[in-house]
């Protein structure tokens, strides 16, 4: 039966391919360049790009306290009393454990890099030589060269370290803002330290909102440890970003990587090569994002900006006159989709600049100017109370049905708290306490409109639509935020 087959099977098989080059020729294609087109060859970019990229060793002393010095001595003894070879005990090495020159144990890691300048400048991530007492870079000939670190930044996660060299292959650096999501990318790291391991993917994604300040590009490039540092590689051989991060629910590699945009990496870079240092600007706010339930109860329109939930005291932002619910939409011109973008576009202006903040406010949009201050890092928001209560009394008055009983604010607080308006809640229950409300809230507004007293909050609670939400200000201790009270629900 097989022998009657075979003709008739290798007939249909010259019929398909025959077929499959009649198309390729009438589209213009040869079956090679077809099957080209759609899986790319990264050999060329490997041999390109490839020996600019570097191997990272570090070793940091670990610090042991004098009781843990004492215990590793006395383990060592019952090991040597008792004829057994002592962990880590190399052979020639004094009787302590260490060698001559140590002063104690070494905490090793691995990373990547890639090399920036001919005369020895290489990027990598702040968390591989975060900690290091020395750094060794690795080249692809196998050249060992002590490095020195020039700086690194940990909010941006990039760093610089310097090694003495001359004429080293260097990386062509490309353009991020120019990167499109389904685009082909490359890798080229030491994962687990294996030196020079090529991987492949494309860009899944821009824009990433995953660290402090950049907007990441997520990737389907594995990546793993050992990775960090390395790069992130586009078709035409120019180097877009900084593998710097992976998703992971176990420690390894499940689909997902980061990389941090090379334009914002070589502007923190020129800083670290010029200072040691990246200088930002400082507000001295809290923001968060706004939703879109927010958004509409407050007049906004779509939810765009960034809400101040609190302002630091004595900051540039409490100087200009920022307050707390304050939603700024934009810096300089310039569209703050969400939180991240105030962050990142106040961090990017020079302290002592002047910066116009466009602000919706109560149900209006205003411009302020604001003298930007240097971020040292050091000044944070505080934290709420425990909410602990006493039990409370039966609410009167308009708010009632809303389960709100509240009282004025005592004048040495106002005047502690910097505050223009408000009344304090003494009581919430009902829909009041589904809200988030509790006992010491301090309500500023209701509606967009400033509550100075108890009779102006009552008279505004009075005003509103008993089906619509009502959307209040509220400070609790330092942080201000949205509450949205839906009645009857």
């Amino acid at each position: 039966m097989h022998a009657e087959n075979r003709p008739e099977s290798v007939r249909a098989r010259r019929l398909l391919s025959g077929t499959a080059l009649a198309l390729a020729i009438v589209f213009g294609q040869t079956p090679a360049t077809a099957q080209s087109r759609e899986l790319p060859d990264f050999s060329e970019l490997v041999e390109r790009v490839g020996p600019a990229v570097v191997n990272i060793r570090t070793a940091e002393k670990v610090k042991m306290s004098e009781g843990q010095a004492e215990m590793n001595e006395q383990m060592q003894e019952f090991f040597r009393r008792f004829g057994i070879p002592v962990p880590n005990q190399r052979r020639g090495a004094p009787r302590g454990g260490g060698t001559p020159d140590d002063d104690g144990p070494m905490r090793r890691g691995v990373g990547s890099g890639f090399i920036l300048s001919a005369d020895g400048y290489v990027m990598t991530n702040a968390h591989v030589v975060q900690g290091a007492d020395e750094v060794i870079v690795t080249l692809t000939d196998k050249r060992e060269l002590k490095a020195k670190l020039i700086g690194a930044d940990q909010r941006s996660d990039v760093a610089v370290v310097k090694v003495e060299a001359s004429g080293l292959p260097v990386v062509k650096v490309g353009d991020s803002n120019k990167a499109k999501v389904g685009e082909w990318v490359m890798a080229i790291g030491s994962p687990f330290g294996l030196e020079n391991t090529v991987t492949a993917g494309i860009i899944s994604a821009k824009q990433r909102d995953t660290g402090d300040l950049l907007p990441l590009i997520q990737t389907d490039v594995a990546i793993n440890p050992g990775n960090s540092g390395g790069p992130l590689v586009n078709m035409r051989g120019e180097v877009i970003g900084i593998n710097s991060q992976i998703y992971s629910q176990n420690g390894g590699y499940m689909g997902i990587s980061f990389a941090i945009p090379i334009a914002e990496a070589v502007r923190v870079a020129d800083e670290l090569r010029a200072g040691g240092r990246v200088v930002r600007g400082y507000l001295g706010v809290l923001p968060d994002d706004i939703t879109k339930e927010i958004a509409e109860a407050i007049g906004l329109g779509k939810p765009q900006g960034a809400v101040i939930r609190s302002v630091v005291a004595g900051s540039p932002a409490e100087k200009a006159g920022i307050e707390g619910g304050d939603v700024v939409t934009k810096v300089d011109g310039k569209t703050v989709d969400r939180a991240a973008d105030l962050r990142r576009l106040v961090a990017a202006v020079k302290p002592g600049a002047k910066t116009t903040l466009t602000v919706f406010r109560r149900g209006a949009t205003k411009d302020i100017v604001v003298t930007i201050g240097e971020d040292e890092r050091s000044k944070k928001p505080g934290s709420g109370n425990d909410g602990s209560s006493a039990e409370p009394a039966a609410p009167t008055g308009p708010s009632a049905a809303l389960g709100l009983k509240v009282s004025e604010i005592a004048e040495a607080q106002r005047k502690e708290l910097k505050l223009k308006a408000g009344v304090k809640v003494d009581s919430a229950t009902g829909a009041a306490a589904r809200a988030g409300l509790r006992e010491g809230d301090l309500i500023l507004s209701v509606d967009n409109v400033e509550v100075a007293s108890v009779k102006a909050f009552q008279a505004q609670i009075a005003k509103a639509e008993k089906s619509k939400v009502i959307n209040l200000v509220v400070r609790r201790d330092d942080v201000t935020s949205f509450v949205l009270l839906k009645p009857g629900r």
